[in-house]
This record gives structure tokens, sequence and C-alpha cells, in this order.
């Protein structure tokens, strides 16, 4: 037994450098050019804050594989030798809510500022920012947690008699434990027992977990809106890219028309954006040049894929034929993607209608699944619920994605290999670190059966949907009806307008 608890404590350390290393890695690729050789802290905490989201969705699995560590203990105290992982939930927790309401917004704020003041300035700008959030955030949570950071657990107020030790027990399902002779029954059975025995047992909740309860909200919301979305158009949307794909080469003089176009419309916007910094120096800032920026931004966006769209169409170069080719298997790999993701996606609506929505569960279903695996090989069933863990939180990135090309109040942060800004960067490490908390929230819950006795269980399950004044959302299922509605109403969107090309909207536009 302790053999095996020192394997999973290795396995968790070459884990999470692996981890650091790949982000590292997804850094120096995604990086902009011109954040080459600069802007160190908001890499670092770029970084850090992927390596805390990954480890964050790992640990669901590791505290599987944790609780399995003792269960057949043949010795007491088999399980204090196994991995805190209460302690490290509440910790990896705390730094995922400090990451995101602070050292990013900090980092954020830095990175923005203006390249003109000194270094100094633009750092008491930002302390200003954070400072002052700060101060908001611990003045709501103090009196939050001083009036409500209370659990209120519903329990059953049982009873009984005590006996000499009889020779042999006569239990009936009347009279289910003992009672003195002709004495009333006593209600010892939760299960007999009649509605007047509930009673509320109520106490404060430790500030570590009430920190992590209200964070888990503030991203449940936007999990119920990215994540259903998502859910929906990651798939979908590698099935239509595949449907609107370049079908054969364009010839030269084809290629030399839209080319200037797109030249042109390159120039009207960078005229567009000299004139917007303009004003944006100026200090006129109000929700027009706010509009205007979204506008610019989407078309930039637009303008960039049809450049990446052209050059697909006419590849140039010694090796334009393998380029063709290669392009059309990358089309062919979105297809397939598309499919198993479409697979996946489904299961998951499935599942979380059978499990979570329809009470009492139809079927454990993803939970049998997983049981199954496990029994196939040790770690099969807990790859595949890391797995199903990780889609989820791919399908909030490609939510947010979607919902920021098409709504003006989101803005537009996109991820591009060798082009992404350090302020993209940290908002995307952001909001990925803030809807972590409630993907392992929702898999402990949707994932009940098979992640039952778990210190996240624990933490999201008892205590996080016991916590007086939200204990309601979680009652009603409130986030996940939102989560399948959005998803159906994303579903409807695709099969009715996804597999159309899209066509640039505004002043810019590409000639058709």
């Amino acid at each position: 037994m302790s053999d095996f608890n020192l394997a999973l404590v290795i396995v968790a350390i070459v884990v999470c450098v692996l981890v650091f290393i790949f982000n590292v890695y997804l850094l120096i690729n995604y990086q902009h050019p011109d954040d080459a050789n600069q802007a160190y802290f908001p890499k670092f905490v770029v970084v850090f804050g992927l390596s805390i989201a990954a480890i964050s969705i790992l640990m669901l699995p590791a505290d599987v594989a944790n609780r399995q560590a003792c269960r057949q203990a043949i010795y007491n105290g088999a399980c204090n030798l196994t991995l805190p992982m209460k302690d490290l939930w509440l910790a990896i927790y705390i730094v995922d809510a400090v990451l995101v309401f602070f050292v990013i917004p900090f980092a954020m704020f830095y990175y923005e500022g203006d390249q003109d003041k000194s270094i100094g300035k633009r750092i008491k700008s930002a302390l200003l920012w954070v400072v002052t959030t700060a101060i908001v955030c611990a003045l709501l949570l103090g009196i939050l947690y001083g009036l409500v950071g209370k659990v209120d657990f519903t329990v059953r107020h049982l009873s009984s008699d005590t006996t000499s030790f009889p020779n042999n027990w006569d239990f009936t399902s009347s009279q289910p434990c003992i009672a003195q002779a002709g004495a009333q029954a006593q209600a010892c059975s939760a299960y007999t027992a009649s509605a007047s025995s509930e009673k509320t047992w109520t106490m404060r909740t430790t500030f570590p977990e009430y920190v992590v309860a209200l964070a888990t909200i503030v991203g449940s919301v936007l999990f119920s809106i990215f994540g259903g979305v998502g859910i929906a158009c990651l798939p979908l949307g590698l099935i239509a890219s595949f449907i609107r794909r370049p079908k054969a080469v364009i010839t030269r003089s084809q290629y030399i028309k839209e080319a200037t176009e797109l030249g042109k419309k390159a120039r009207e916007l960078k005229k567009a954006a000299d004139a917007l910094h303009q004003e944006e120096r100026s200090g006129s800032k109000g929700r027009k040049w706010r509009k205007n920026v979204k506008a610019v931004e989407k078309e930039l966006l637009q303008l960039e894929e049809d450049v990446k769209l052209l050059e697909e169409m006419y590849p140039q170069g010694e090796k334009a034929e393998t380029s063709w080719a290669l392009t059309v298997l990358g089309y062919l790999a979105k297809l397939v993607l598309g499919i198993l993701g479409l697979i996946v996606s489904v299961a998951w609506v499935a599942h979380i209608v059978i499990y979570l929505l329809i009470d009492p569960p139809l079927s454990p279903f993803l939970n049998e699944v997983f049981i199954k695996l496990d029994d196939i090989w040790g770690l099969l069933g807990t790859a595949a619920f890391a797995f199903f863990c990780f889609y989820l939180l791919l399908a909030v990135i490609a939510g947010a994605m979607m919902l920021g090309l098409r709504l003006v109040f989101i803005t537009i942060h996109p991820m591009k290999w060798g082009a992404t800004l350090m302020n993209s960067f940290l908002f995307n490490v952001g909001l990925i670190l803030l809807c972590s908390i409630s993907v392992i929230q929702f898999c402990s819950t949707a994932f009940g059966y098979y992640a039952q006795a778990t210190a996240a269980q624990e933490i999201f399950g008892h205590t996080l949907q016991s916590l007086r004044g939200i204990k309601y959302l979680y009652k009603y299922n409130v986030f996940q009806i939102a989560f399948i509605v959005l998803a159906g109403l994303t579903f409807l969107y695709y099969i009715a307008f996804g597999w159309r090309r899209k066509k640039p909207s505004g002043k810019f536009q590409l000639s058709s």
C-alpha cells in the first residue's frame, strides 16, 4: 500500500513538471514576434496560470486514484499516507482566485499601459486599479462571509434505545432497531422516518471554502454560457470548416485580383486604427469609440482569415503541390475530429439529461463506462475521465471565441500560432482559470457515482450545494438547464447557418 502511495506522489510530481514544460512550449510558439525578449512578467503569469489550470483539471482523476490507494487497506491509518487532497484543492483554488482577480488584471493593465510612460508610472497605474479591486473584493467577501457564510445541511433526527446483549436479534421492517419492551418504536431508520424528523443543521464554513464557492458561482455563469455554446460549436465548427473548404486552386489572375482587394482593405483598416488610436490619446473614449474598436477588430480577424484562405487556394513556391495536398489533408483531419467531437458532445449532453436533470437518474451512463474501463486497465477509466473534463474546458474556449466574434460587449482575444499578443494570452488564461473551477465542480457532480468519496466531492458536492443563499441554483439545476438550452440553440444555429461561408460585414468588405 505504501508503495502504491509513493508511486502516486511520483506520478503527480512528474505530471506537474511535464505540464510546466508543455506550457512553456505553447508560450514560445504562440507568442507574437513583438513580444520576443520582453514582457517577462506577463509571460511568467501565463505559464504559471496555464499550469495551475491544467493541474486543477488533472487533480480530479488524481483524487479518484488517491481514494483507491487506501480502499483495500488492511490496517488503520493507511489513508493518512495518501496525498492530502482537500488541502491541495483549497490551495490550488485560492491561488486560482488570486491569479484571476488580482495578478492577471495587474499584468494586463501593465502590458496595455501607454508605452510612452515610464515603467514606474505604468506599474503605479496598474497597482491603482488592482488595489482598488482588492479593497472592493475584500469588503464584499468579508460582508458576505459574515452574513451568509454558513451551510445548511438537511438531516434526520434518529434515535434508539439500549438493552442487554440478547441471544438473538428480532428486527422487522416496522421495528428496525432496539426498543425496550412495550416502548414506542424509535425513529432509527432514515428510510422509514417521518418528514417531521427532518432537521436543519447549520454550521459556518471555512473562509477558503467560501472563497472557492463564490469563485465557482462566477465561473459557473460563464461556464453555462460559453460551455453551452462551445459544446455544440466546437465539433460543428470543425465540420462546417470542412464544408466551406476551398474546392480547387484558383488561377493567377484571380489571385492577383483578390490580393489587390485585400491590400486595399488592409490600408483602410490601418487608417481606421490610426484614427482610433488618435482618439484614445486625446481622451475621447466613449461608447461609440469602443463600438468602432470592436468593428475594426472583427474586420481585422475577417481580413486575416481571407488572407489565409487566399494562400490556401493559391499555394506558391517549389512545393506548391505538397502544400495543397497538406491543405486537403488538414481539412479531412478537421472533419474526422469534428465527427469524434460531435460524438463526445452528444455523450456529454445525454449524460447531463440522463444523470443530472432526471430525478432519480435513469442510468449512471458515463460513470458506469469509466468504472468498466478501470476494470479493463487501472488507469484507462481515469484517462477517459480526464479527457471528458478537458473537453469541457476546450468547449468553453470555443464558445468564448464564437460569442466574441458576434457580441459587441465581449472582447475578442484570438489565440494564433506565432501571432498572439500577451494581453490576449492573459485574457484567455484568466478565462480558463475562472472556468476551470466550474468545470471541476460540474465534473464532480456529473460523475458523482465514479468520483464518490473524494475530497473534491466533499468541497464541491456537499459544502457548495448546501451554502446559504446560492444552494438553490444547484438544487434546481439552473446551470445545467442553461447549459443544455444554449447547446440546443447553438446546434440549431449551425444547422441553419453554420454551413454557409461567412460574408464580411461593416465598412470593410472583401469582394465576392
